[in-house]
């Protein structure tokens, strides 16, 4: 039996936009990922220049993509029952701007993965929500609304903006994050006909519509960080299995995994038992690649994530080729 090369890509960010570890991931790693939620556009670019520098490993634009995120001058600790305004552009608000006409009375807004709840209970010139559930709120979070679903773009004017640099680069591969449907595939094609695309899962819709998406895309990414915000976090793993079983008859098509990968590596040396069987068990599912996201982008240990994750896969090949030493 011969085993497809199971792809490592990893999120560059302020740990690992450097030369020891770019020249590191020109033998290790097989995608670098920029993640446009956590840079500007000026930020992009410079980042694109810099790693060219010291790296020759494909760069992937992860695109912000169909998500409400907050818009805050100073994270703060809200306590329950606290009223909060939602439109306050100096304080806190939400973005894109057009969500806010799309709240109503009784939505939860449901932020970050502290546990923050807040919901609306008013709505004139000002919309004012009350805090359900205590936690922090920070600036550029992902916000989920648990109660029903609204309209967004399937990309934003800065993901626009971003494949315009990406393209004046001559950057090869793209992400589109929240893929929700056929059709947001289908326009991301269209604008992207030549390069090598990738469609997250990461939301209820693109699990439901899944069997059809795979039809009209080849590579897909299953983040169950923002998954987990529509799923609760024990159903997961039947997510995850159910999704790589309806893609077996797709021989030639690619699922990756991420998120929590090794958590415990950002600031420990070395992983948990939980993470190493998670990704075993990940990579005997049928991932085709692994993705390292805050463990690399902002962890104390990215070259030790990336050696442990490599490792693994090692480990995982030889045991279809050997049998266990220890029985």
């Amino acid at each position: 039996m011969i085993l497809k090369k199971i792809k490592v890509i990893c999120t560059v960010g302020p740990s690992s936009l450097n030369k020891q570890f770019l020249n590191f991931a020109n033998k290790n790693i097989d995608l670098l990922r920029l993640n446009m939620s956590h840079l500007n556009l000026v930020d992009l670019e410079k980042s694109i220049n810099f790693i060219r520098k010291y790296s020759d490993v494909p760069i992937c634009i992860d695109t912000e993509g169909a998500q409400i995120r907050t818009k805050i001058n100073k994270k703060k600790i809200l306590k329950l029952g606290e009223k909060v305004s939602i439109t306050n552009e100096k304080k806190f608000s939400l973005y894109p701007k057009n969500v806010r006409k799309q709240l109503r009375l009784n939505d939860i807004l449901n932020i970050g993965f502290d546990n923050l709840k807040i919901k609306i209970i008013k709505k004139n010139k000002n919309i004012i929500g009350k805090v359900i559930s205590s936690g922090k709120l920070e600036n550029n979070k992902g916000v989920h609304l648990e109660n029903r679903k609204i309209n967004l773009e399937y990309l934003t004017k800065k993901d626009f903006s971003a494949i315009e640099i990406g393209k004046k680069l001559n950057i090869k591969h793209y992400a589109l994050s929240f893929t929700n449907s056929v059709n947001d595939i289908k326009k991301f094609n269209k604008l992207l006909k030549d390069n090598y695309k990738i469609f997250k899962i990461e939301t209820l819709n693109a699990c439901k519509n899944f069997k059809d998406i795979l039809k009209y895309g080849d590579h897909f990414l299953i983040d169950r960080g923002d998954l987990s915000k529509y799923v609760k976090i024990e159903n997961i793993p039947i997510v995850q299995r159910d999704l790589f079983k309806f893609k077996e008859k797709y021989i030639n098509k690619e699922i990756f995994v991420a998120t929590n990968l090794l958590e415990s590596m950002l600031e420990n040396n070395f992983p948990t038992r939980g993470e190493a069987n998670d990704i075993f068990n990940s990579l005997e599912m049928g991932s085709k690649g692994l993705v390292l996201a805050a463990e690399t982008a902002i962890g104390r240990n990215p070259i030790s994530s990336v050696k442990f994750l490599k490792n693994m896969i090692k480990v995982f090949k030889n045991s279809k080729y050997k049998k266990s030493k220890y029985f």
